[in-house]
């Protein structure tokens, strides 16, 4: 048996990993690990003619790791040796069930997470970079009805739902560009998981889904660099290993518009200023020009292992866009000129400990501040009137996890979590004089206990858990139980069952369309939990719940000879919705209501891998979404705004060596829209309109592709080069539609439109 493996030494060796994929589509088995154990590893390639067992040994004798056989399917890898008083490798209760979802870098665990990894990151049709919000919406039951990382729709849920957390922080906001770029470094990003339904009892808020993004944890003592542009951005990162015990990651990246005018950049300034005050002018004299934008962001990690027990780790992250334009106007033969502004910013610093206090029993505890501010000043030259809006979040919060490993089967996860969240909003005009400043604060306390259970053949996978969330300034005390259940059967099928309550008191809210110029309109605003409208000398508040979920899902899994099929029925229901959280443009835009949505569909899955070199899927979402409101439409149901009946994604991605290419289709039934009621006349000033959402807007259809290049510049240094193609076709797809009244009582129609046919181009290298 040694004689063939000795052989072996001769081969050039690759990664680790990319050994393990080779083997897996080989024999038909499925590899576990943490990342930490394989990174830097190496080996050469297994000869076809050996025997599953016979590999493996050979990887033993190049990698000098364990590899444990659980069955006739599952392989465990862990490290040789295990530092004292460090906790076990636990990597098998999240074991990979699909190791290559799509493209590679996308897994799905088996407790109903799909996480992504960075570094492992394939192709992926349209994009040439592994942007994170813009990768997930690959996925099925994830889509965004505008096109914008800003209002990424999980299952019917707006995106104000769903709960994004950068290395454990909670972010209020997500993109760039105001929303066509995602805000976070995909490059300094390690990991991504993603939870649309059956989260652990760990997470609070986010009750459509849970976007947690997490940044490499571990000092390797090597030094890593990179750089790279593309026609919108420059970026660059550095991990420096300071001494042993000691590790710097930085990164930053900023737009290049303000030094050249790309294609790409113009096709996204059409698209996210269409339809806003730089663009649209309230007089035909006003003129909107010399306009100023950029954005930058700057992430800091800084690594201090104490001693092999104790790890301290300090964040930084601040994302910016900024805007800035003049309105010049000639008033009685006078040439006057006013500058307006926009700034969006999320600055976030936190510092987390870690303790092994032995083989069994860890602790982690963080501590964080997490700061949104919004604010525009806006010059209305023809009136002689300037609007100053701020909104402002202060998110401070206090973790504490209690990880026991109980034994080889069973993990326990408890913990604590304090709250308290700020949020103001301010509004400043000058002509008539008005101001208006409302400040909120809600603190909550939150406890959890989950057990996690793994069986010794890993066909049973089960995590059970509560959540208590009180919050003492309503005296509410919410018990939120989370079920994930993965159940294999006949070696290639496996059932998947999930479930969820939660809760969130923060939500986003639109009280004009043209707040904030028109640009970034929704504010963000904190429940009151009124049941009431309550009316005072200086305002009329009116009731904003605690939003409330509850959904559940089943999912069927077949998974052989590198074809997968993938099914998922699910139900959710939120309750505590408001009518200005939905942007409604129709007969409710201007009214105040709570009530709920109520989603049902599936998810429809076909994903075929040919070796390494190709995969290709398709992908289907049938979904009805209802609102129900307390008041509006008589209390009568109707079709939510995101109400996409069918969505229908099919593509493929190839690789050869260095080269990756991928192209793909994407469609979608059109979004509801209000058509005025053609039977009425439009009097008082009022638009009439038909049955709320009673029709819809064209189908969207937009095709995609990309290609990437590596190779080497030096011994040390690697490059990619890239191109993608965002809507190949140059469709013209209507993403939203309204109407609106002239001086003359004739109703106008105003459609948005989606990116045209956009081009990009990159460069990176990486050291």
């Amino acid at each position: 048996m040694f004689s063939p493996l000795n052989g072996q030494t001769l081969q050039e060796k690759q990664s680790l990993i990319s050994v393990l994929k080779i083997l897996e589509a080989r024999y038909n088995v499925s590899f576990s690990y943490a990342d930490a154990a394989i990174k830097d590893k190496q080996s050469s390639i297994p000869k076809i003619q050996l025997s599953l067992f016979e590999a493996l040994d050979f990887l033993k004798e190049e990698t000098q790791l364990d590899f444990e056989t659980l069955n006739n399917r599952f392989i465990v890898i862990r490290e040789k040796s295990v530092i004292k008083n460090q906790v076990f490798k636990t990597q098998r209760l999240e074991e990979v069930i699909v190791s290559k979802y799509l493209t590679n870098g996308i897994e799905k665990l088996n407790n109903g997470a799909i996480t992504i990894n960075s570094e492992a990151f394939g192709i992926l049709p349209g994009l040439i970079e592994s942007d994170v919000l813009q990768t997930i919406q690959a996925l099925p039951g994830i889509l965004s009805t505008d096109e914008t990382v800003s209002n990424i729709n999980i299952r019917g849920g707006t995106h104000d739902q769903n709960l994004i957390l950068w290395d454990g922080i909670k972010m209020y906001q997500s993109g760039h560009f105001f929303g066509l770029i995602s805000a976070f470094n995909p490059y300094t990003t390690k990991t991504i998981n993603i939870y649309k339904n059956g989260s652990s009892a760990r997470y609070g808020d986010g009750v459509s889904s849970v976007i947690d993004m997490k940044l490499p944890d571990n000092i390797d003592n090597n030094f890593k660099a990179g750089l790279g542009f593309n026609l919108i951005n420059a970026d660059g990162y550095v991990k420096v290993p300071i001494s042993n015990k000691t590790e710097l990651q930085l990164s930053s990246r900023r737009s290049v518009s303000d030094l050249i005018t790309t294609p790409t950049y113009e096709q996204y300034f059409k698209r996210i200023f269409q339809d806003s005050d730089l663009t649209n002018s309230n007089n035909s004299s006003s003129v909107s020009q010399n306009e100023n934008f950029y954005f930058y962001d700057v992430a800091l990690k800084f690594l201090y292992n104490i001693n092999d027990s104790n790890k301290v780790r300090v964040h930084f992250l601040n994302v910016n866009n900024y805007l800035n334009y003049d309105e010049q106007s000639t008033i009685n033969d006078q040439d006057e000129a006013l500058n307006s502004k926009l700034r969006q910013e999320n600055l976030a610093t936190g510092i987390t400990y870690t303790r092994n206090w032995n083989a069994k029993l860890k602790t982690t505890a963080q501590l964080y501040v997490s700061n949104y501010d919004l604010d525009a000043t806006n010059f209305d030259i023809t009136n002689n009137q300037r609007l100053i809006q701020e909104n402002q979040v202060y998110d401070g919060t206090g973790k504490l996890n209690i990880q026991y490993h109980f034994n080889k089967n069973i993990n326990i996860n408890s913990g604590y979590q304090f709250t308290e969240v700020g949020i103001s909003n301010l509004e400043d005009v000058n002509n008539p004089y008005f101001r208006s400043y409302v400040k909120d604060v809600v603190r909550s306390h939150a406890t959890y206990f989950e057990n996690q259970f793994l069986s010794n053949n890993a066909r049973t996978k089960l995590n059970f858990g509560t959540r208590l969330n009180y919050f003492p300034k309503f005296d509410e005390l919410l018990i939120e139980p989370r079920l994930s259940f993965s159940q294999r059967f006949l070696n290639y099928f496996r059932l998947e069952l999930l479930g969820e309550l939660k809760s969130q008191t923060t939500s986003q809210i639109i009280d004009l369309q043209n707040d904030f110029l028109g640009i970034e309109k929704r504010r963000w605003i904190l429940s009151n939990n009124y049941k009431d409208v309550v009316v005072t000398e200086e305002q009329t508040i009116y009731p904003v719940p605690i939003l409330r979920s509850k959904q559940i899902s089943a999912g069927l899994h077949y998974n052989k000879n590198e074809f997968l099929m993938s099914f998922e029925a699910f139900w959710k229901k939120v309750n505590g919705i408001t009518t200005r959280s939905q942007g409604f443009q129709n007969q409710f835009q201007f009214t105040n209501d709570t009530g709920s949505y109520t989603i049902k569909g599936l998810d429809l899955l076909i994903n075929k891998q040919f070796g390494n070199s190709l995969s290709s899927w398709i992908s289907y979402s049938f979904c009805t979404n209802i609102y129900t409101f307390n008041s509006i439409n008589d209390g009568n149901p109707f079709p939510n705004n995101t109400d996409i009946k069918n969505a229908l994604a099919f593509g493929g991605a190839y690789t050869n060596n260095a080269f990756k290419f991928a192209l793909g289709i994407n469609w979608h039934s059109g979004k509801p829209t209000t058509e005025p009621d053609v039977n009425d006349s439009q009097e008082d000033n009022v638009i009439s309109y038909a049955s709320p959402n009673s029709s819809n807007l064209k189908d969207y259809l937009r095709a995609d592709c990309s290609a990437t290049y590596d190779f080497k510049l030096t011994q040390q240094a690697k490059a990619t080069i890239g191109t993608s193609i965002w809507n190949l076709l140059d469709r013209t797809n209507i993403i939203n539609r309204y109407y609106t009244l002239d001086d003359a009582n004739n109703v106008n129609k105003v459609e948005n439109h989606s990116l045209g046919i956009t081009p990009n181009v990159s460069f990176r290298v990486r050291f």
